[in-house]
């Protein structure tokens, strides 16, 4: 099934809803939007990576419970060496995608046929610079359309390149192998590493973190995603935090850009609650958070474990909110259809030659980029 073609349902009751999405207009509100949980589901993996470091320092029973809730995949030997060469200037590049496989805890969440089949929306192209002390963070729109290259699954199945096709049809057709492939090919940059994270556990990590605290400078109201907010500082629990990542019409001109920008500024708020914990006094938390935050991630082969987990996420710690500048891959609408959008070439160059060179992403790489005019309603 192509990502075109992937039903979509909602929360808590809601019936699955197809047909085309409609570009960030206020005509569209009469229609029910899509349903998208899995939108949430990137804004797991500053916070799984951070917890898994942490879980590694309890007893053999601990280490072997959260080594063997971590899923890996083998993306070195699915592309082989037919790739951008690694960058030697100290900094590294990490693909965070969300997935939405329609089998177990997700069905209840995610809706859909169980057909065995996962999806993924989100994607983010994480850089983190020399030094570990700071980091780029570009959002990849599901939407874009861009022309997916030949890949080969790990299983070994070759895929057939395809022009003018949406982005998230590269993990659909070829899983995680596909989806680094076609991000490779896009940006003229080799990953690192891969990072994969389902929203099952979302909500509960959050409301094991004890809540998320933002700051909204406008009322919110989406019954689509359940969520009524007054503008003002709140902690949000699970159920609100998926809510706000999920909502389109609620705030801003309704469209999937819009909900970017709400995102990237949930994962700063995320951010800034994790560091707020520091090291977890209660063993007890610490095991719970670390659990359900290894059980969600999947990872390249070389992360594949709570050692190596250890070691890269005690490279990034150092990070903070104040210092991950996060953008949107620079876009605009397809005038032949409002619901895709393509590359603004020479602005995404800026974007990737700053990122090969570890040096800063300039702010004419974005200006006058299509966005979603929800920029500043969440901090």
């Amino acid at each position: 099934m192509t990502a075109e073609s992937t039903p979509e349902s909602g929360i808590k009751g809601e019936s699955a809803t197809n047909g085309p999405r409609r570009r960030a207009s206020r005509r569209a509100r009469g229609r029910k939007p899509r349903s998208e949980h899995r939108r949430a589901l990137i804004l797991m993996a500053w916070t799984a990576v951070g917890i898994a470091v942490l879980g590694g320092t309890g007893a053999g029973y601990v280490y072997f419970r959260l080594n063997g809730n971590i899923r890996s995949v083998d993306i070195d030997q699915a592309l082989g060496t037919a790739r951008p060469p690694k960058a030697d200037n100290g900094s590294e590049n990490i693909l965070v995608l969300g997935s939405d496989t329609r089998s177990g805890r997700n069905r209840k969440l995610g809706g859909g046929a169980d057909d065995g089949s996962a999806r993924s929306d989100t994607a983010m192209v994480v850089h983190v610079h020399k030094g570990h002390r700071k980091a780029d963070v570009v959002s990849i729109p599901r939407d874009t359309l861009i022309d997916r290259p030949e890949c080969t699954d790990t299983k070994g199945v070759t895929h057939d390149a395809a022009s003018g096709v949406m982005f998230n049809s590269a993990y659909s057709t070829g899983g995680a192998a596909c989806a680094v492939k076609t991000v490779e090919s896009l940006t003229g940059i080799r990953m690192d590493h891969y990072l994969e994270v389902d929203f099952a556990g979302f909500e509960k990590l959050i409301d094991e973190l004890g809540g998320v605290r933002v700051t909204t400078t406008k009322d919110i109201a989406d019954p689509d995603s359940h969520l009524r907010l007054k503008a003002g500082t709140h902690t949000l629990d699970g159920a609100q935090a998926l809510g706000l990542v999920r909502t389109r019409h609620g705030v801003g001109d309704g469209s999937d850009l819009g909900r970017i920008q709400l995102q990237q500024a949930f994962v700063k708020a995320l951010v800034d609650r994790v560091a707020e914990l520091g090291v977890f006094t209660s063993p007890k938390k610490l095991y719970d958070l670390a659990d359900t935050a290894t059980s969600a991630l999947t990872a390249d082969s070389d992360l594949g474990s709570v050692e190596r987990l250890m070691s890269f996420a005690g490279g990034m710690k150092g990070i903070s909110s104040r210092n991950m500048h996060m953008v949107t891959l620079p876009v605009r609408y397809d005038p032949a259809n409002p619901n895709r959008v393509i590359v603004e070439k020479a602005k995404a160059q800026q974007v990737w030659d700053a990122l090969k060179n570890d040096g800063t992403i300039p702010a004419s790489a974005t200006t006058g980029s299509a966005t979603g005019e929800a920029g500043g309603v969440v901090s």
